[in-house]
């Protein structure tokens, strides 16, 4: 009996412990949901609040600005593009006063006569214009960008309901194509799209303003609705180092060997060795930035290339100025290997290096290979001689040389889209390459490269940043002058002179002849190159060039003329060196410089 009594006492707590059990666990549960929902219920509050957060406080000033723009129509206001001058102060890119027309069709009353008026004024078609105002839900209509400012006059006039005008600008270039591709253009809205007008678009655009009326909710103006205007900030003016006079002499002799010889195209660049002031930049043909010919793509591309900058050939024997700089150099240092300049070179018109036969252009006619020194390979540009200097150098000491010349890298000047040149990486270069190289073959340069190499190499070895503009104005008058910056020192003051000296004499009795000017002390080099096409020569086709500068003691003007594949002759002493002659004769006259003797 005991052990029943037990067994059902036991029986009877095990029950009551399910029970308890049971209850706890209802209780655990019902903690749990009402802990989610409390979570849900915060995070909603959570997302609501943050919400108004963001209405109120991040985003409060643009929604408010959207709502008065419901009940608010602007007028812009355009800011007057900044002028683009030459060194002295000429214009060369301005602005004309002209104006866009605005229609509000919800503000005009009888559409057909505001239409027709619009239509006469303006030279548009009356119905075309007559359908565009008529269109429903549509606040504003621009009816005319560009418009001359008589012919608003006469709108002006007519106080035409409905109708604004806003001052846009006109973009006028005073030397229609002088310098397109220098100073490039604008879109029609005068934003810059090419050249210095791009790349300086952010300084000379300015920033507009506008005008505010109140309009009820379809846009008629409000009566007692106040005007608020907020004027436009005008662009700042840049002046250019360009010296309008000698671009537009250059232009013309560009434009002469360009007929007389039927090339594809001739480029021809001016600076100042002292500085790298860029004095003309000019690119045959060209095109009127008056009349840009934005309609033909694939034309306006090809240009307004300003290939001087942008594309890069090979240079030829006008390169044979960088070798003979870095020889001098090193003989000047004391390298032995260097060529002095009393050395006398192989008389041989051929080498032979790594299996690869070099040879001279000319004959042994008039004793050219005999007994050449440096100064005579220059005159006669033998390329064989400069084949001994670049492999007497050796190919790490040449490259250094090639490198403070700027071969292989990027100028720095003031335009977009400059190119750097092809140079072989040193690593992989033969001593055919090295060979080739010390002539100008095997490596490409862009003008501008081979213009600022030439210049440090005789204007006692400065290389310069070259720029194109010289100073900027802001609209209050503050002007910024653009400081020469000064990059590196490729050769001294003494291998510079001795440098300059027998370029002199290429001028007077070697290749150069055809740019010598009597009474003047002109340097210079010719060059030509063949082209080349899918890795092979181009047969018929070369670059011949002239690189000159005077006065050859201390230059002041240095001229890089390209011709590109001009028909029959072809030699750069025959095509380009005139020229270069005609360039110099006329800053000679436009800056009345005296003859040195």
């Amino acid at each position: 009996m005991d052990t029943c009594r037990l067994s059902k006492r036991g029986e009877t707590v095990i029950k009551n412990s399910i029970k308890t059990d049971k209850k706890g666990f209802s209780l655990t549960v019902l903690q749990k949901r009402l802990l989610s929902v409390s979570l849900a219920i915060a995070f909603i509050f959570c997302v609501i609040a943050g919400r108004f957060f963001y209405l109120q406080v991040v985003s409060g000033s643009r929604l408010v600005l959207r709502a008065e723009d419901q009940w608010n129509r602007e007028i812009p206001v355009i800011a007057a593009r900044g002028a683009i001058t030459d060194r002295n102060g000429k214009v060369l890119a301005g602005n004309r006063n002209t104006y866009s027309v605005f229609v509000r069709p919800a503000a005009v009353e009888d559409k057909l006569f505001t239409a027709t008026a619009l239509a006469a004024a303006l030279r548009l078609d009356a119905k075309e214009l007559h359908a565009k105002i008529s269109v429903s839900g549509v606040s504003e209509v621009t009816v005319a960008k560009h418009a001359e400012g008589e012919n608003v006059q006469k709108l002006a006039g007519l106080q035409l309901d409905g109708v604004y005008f806003a001052r846009d600008n006109t973009r006028v270039y005073t030397y229609g194509e002088a310098l397109c591709q220098v100073l490039g253009f604008t879109s029609t809205d005068g934003t810059g799209i090419s050249g210095l007008e791009k790349y300086y678009n952010t300084l000379l655009a300015g920033e507009n303003g506008e005008v505010l009326y109140g309009t009820d909710i379809i846009g008629v103006e409000r009566e007692d609705a106040a005007v608020v205007y907020s004027p436009a900030q005008d662009g700042s003016s840049v002046s250019l180092t360009i010296d309008a006079e000698i671009q537009l002499a250059v232009e013309e002799a560009a434009r002469s060997v360009y007929a007389s010889s039927q090339a594809k195209a001739v480029s021809c660049i001016v600076l100042d060795p002292q500085n790298f002031d860029i004095l003309a930049l000019v690119n045959y043909p060209s095109y009127d930035l008056n009349d840009v010919p934005r309609d033909d793509a694939e034309q306006l591309n090809s240009l307004s290339r300003n290939r001087m900058v942008v594309d890069i050939y090979e240079p030829g024997s006008t390169f044979k100025v960088v070798t003979a700089a870095a020889n001098l150099q090193e003989y000047v240092n004391g390298n032995p290997s260097a060529y002095s300049p009393e050395r006398v070179f192989n008389s041989s018109r051929t080498r032979t290096v790594d299996g690869t036969r070099i040879k001279c252009w000319s004959d042994h006619k008039n004793g050219k290979h005999a007994n050449q020194t440096l100064a005579q390979a220059l005159n006669n540009s033998c390329n064989p001689c400069f084949t001994d200097i670049a492999l007497s150098l050796g190919k790490e000491k040449f490259y250094e040389y090639l490198s403070a010349f700027g071969f292989g890298s990027a100028t720095g000047i003031d335009f977009s889209g400059e190119a750097v040149g092809m140079l072989l990486p040193q690593s992989v270069v033969r001593n055919c390459d090295l060979a080739r190289i010390g002539f100008g073959q095997t490596v490409a340069v862009t003008g501008l490269q081979l213009a600022c190499a030439v210049a440090a190499a005789v204007n006692g070895g400065n290389y310069y940043l070259p720029h194109l503009v010289k100073a900027i104005t802001s609209p209050e008058g503050g002007t910024e002058k653009i400081m020469p910056v000064l990059k590196t020192k490729v050769i001294g003051e003494r291998a510079s002179q001795m440098l300059a000296e027998m370029l002199e004499g290429v001028v007077t009795e070697g290749s150069g002849k055809k740019a010598y000017i009597e009474g003047y002390r002109v340097g210079g080099k010719t060059g030509t190159a063949q082209k080349y096409e899918d890795g092979k020569i181009a047969a018929g086709k070369y670059v011949s060039s002239f690189v000159g500068f005077f006065p050859a003691d201390k230059p002041r003007y240095l001229a890089l003329v390209t011709v590109d594949e001009p028909q029959g002759a072809y030699y750069g002493s025959v095509v380009a060196a005139p020229v270069a002659k005609e360039i110099f004769e006329d800053i000679i006259a436009i800056k009345n410089i005296q003859p040195y003797i």
